[in-house]
């Protein structure tokens, strides 16, 4: 009889604790048939959707295998993005609590890579990171691989897609040969394939929710005509009601123009696309992860490495050409085995990129009819929270109980009153009650953080 129960694993009992303070309570399907394999140092393809929660299946590994009193890099893990470098990183500091002083260090662009190279110079057992930073710290000479035993490539899908994976070859050359490489990736196509046999030593192949279940996912597909299509999102966000949504359309215009559309509606929406710097960019992710706004329009590579957990729906306001790129875009709701509920629009033209998605799925689509506008409901409800934007961070010493004290001490407001703080470098995030936050901004402003005062705005 096969367990699902990490206790079933030879991971120390130390780790086991922590799993169990994590509430990792069983393996998910991705971990019940991948860790057995990682964790005799075997090289893995894993093909399986965001969410299933491969991060720890391959974090695992790296810790099983990590000597902590060598202070050289032993694991490297290559991602797409910067966001989901950081994610990925959070989760490994998180399953490394059990196993004492271990340094883990992203690399990524959208940082200065002064502060980084001062990092590396003081060692890091885990790098994190995505090609391009990689590749400069490494043309640099201020990274040194040559002790990886543990290379990791997450998402490999995705950077086949942004035209990375040239880089992640010349990455991995720099690798010492005899080394376990794992490849995960949420679709398995041909140009990986090819790449995939230089990379690999004999892999085993673990496949895995590659396509979506409609017990898991439900999905709904509306016909609708091109003029009407922002006002059918409207309403279908009123008829369903989401907590929050993530909205994909398939240019930066119609991505920038459609949230103009649903803010003048009365929808707590934001924008988020390739033309965005990146302060802007993390503006918008902390509000939408924060609850500072409820739905999210992305375009596809925007996207990419986003890890939004508990997210309820996503809405497809035109279809993606490729029905892979459908399946990756409906994988963002129903994770972790909660469900979701994936709704798409199709012009009567585009009923043939239907028939693609239909024959791709290997499922029969479901259309229904737009359900009728319901006036009654008024003006959408807000999102709860609004973000109080600091401008210090990591570098000012900033901590969350730095900022929560301060916010609950001098500056009267309860813990209620006081959602998610997210710290980078340079910023602070800080989510506070919709309905007094603007009544307590002008207090806020002038209270002591650390013994001074912070520059701060209401994003």
């Amino acid at each position: 009889m096969t367990t699902h129960a990490f206790s079933s694993l030879p991971l120390s009992p130390t780790q086991l604790d922590n799993l169990a303070q994590m509430e990792y309570t069983a393996m998910t399907p991705i971990q019940a048939q991948s860790l057995p394999i990682i964790l005799e140092g075997r090289d893995l393809i894993a093909q399986a959707k965001t969410g299933s929660g491969k991060t720890a299946a391959f974090g695992l590994g790296i810790l099983h295998r990590l000597d902590p009193a060598r202070w050289v890099t032993q694991a490297l893990v290559i991602c797409p993005t910067r966001e989901l470098s950081e994610q990925v990183a959070i989760e490994l500091r998180r399953l490394a609590r059990a196993e004492g002083n271990i340094k883990i260090l992203t690399l990524t662009g959208g940082a200065s890579a002064r502060p980084q190279t001062e990092s590396l110079a003081h060692g890091a057992h885990v790098i994190v990171g995505t090609p391009g930073r990689l590749l400069d710290h490494l043309a640099r000479q201020t990274l040194d691989l040559s002790a990886v035993h543990t290379l990791v490539l997450d998402e490999a899908d995705r950077m086949v897609d942004m035209g990375f994976f040239a880089d992640v070859m010349a990455i991995a050359s720099t690798c010492p040969s005899q080394r376990q490489t794992l490849l995960f990736s949420a679709t398995y196509p041909d140009s990986i394939r090819n790449d995939a046999e230089h990379l690999l030593n004999d892999p085993a192949m673990v496949k895995v929710d590659a396509i979506h279940s409609d017990a898991q996912i439900q999905q709904h597909f509306y016909e609708v005509d091109e003029a009407g299509r922002f006002d059918a999102v409207a309403t279908l966000l009123r008829h369903f009601q989401p907590a929050s949504a993530l909205a994909f359309c398939n240019t930066k215009a119609a991505c920038a123009a459609l949230a103009s559309h649903l803010k003048h509606a009365g929808f707590s929406a934001l924008a988020l696309h390739g033309d965005m710097d990146q302060r802007d960019r993390d503006d918008v992710l902390a509000q939408f992860s924060n609850h500072s706004c409820n739905i999210l329009v992305a375009t596809d590579v925007a996207a990419r490495g986003l890890d939004i957990p508990s997210l309820p729906m996503v809405i497809n306001v035109e279809l993606a050409r490729d029905p892979q790129v459908h399946i990756h875009r409906i994988g963002r709701t129903g994770r972790m085995q909660e469900n979701g509920l994936a709704l798409s629009l199709c012009d009567p033209a585009d009923r043939y990129v239907a028939s693609r998605i239909e024959k791709s799925l290997e499922q029969t689509l479901h259309w229904d009819a737009l359900p009728r506008p319901q006036a009654s409901r008024g003006r959408p409800t807000p999102a709860p929270m609004v973000t109080l934007l600091v401008l210090g961070g990591k570098k000012a010493k900033l901590r969350p109980g730095d900022l929560l004290g301060a916010l609950t001490g001098d500056g009267g407001l309860t813990r209620e009153q006081v959602g998610k703080i997210s710290i980078t470098d340079q910023v602070s995030y800080i989510a506070l009650s919709r309905d007094i936050a603007h009544r307590a901004f002008p207090r806020l402003s002038n209270i002591l953080i650390k013994g001074k005062t912070q520059r701060m705005k209401l994003l």
